[in-house]
């Protein structure tokens, strides 16, 4: 099991996304607000890999889920 404490630029990297402040600020202003209706991981800007890996991050409560929570509110 991967004990790591991640980033969030760690995060973006992870998902094949440019990972540096300002890409980030951008790419969570660009796709917010989120209808807080739509589970992070169904949101129409993922592709399948990207949703697949914040699904499972949640379910199966990886190292990873606290940042995904993170991101999720900062996109609400």
């Amino acid at each position: 099991m991967d004990t790591a404490i991640h980033t969030l630029s760690e995060l973006f990297e992870q998902l094949g996304l440019a990972s540096d402040s300002d890409s980030i600020d951008r790419f969570i202003a660009e796709h917010r607000p989120l209808d807080d209706n739509t589970p992070l991981a169904d949101a129409p800007f993922w592709n399948r890999g990207q949703a697949s890996f914040l699904r499972e991050a949640i379910v199966d409560d990886a190292n990873w889920a606290e940042l995904v929570d993170q991101l999720n509110a900062q996109l609400r």
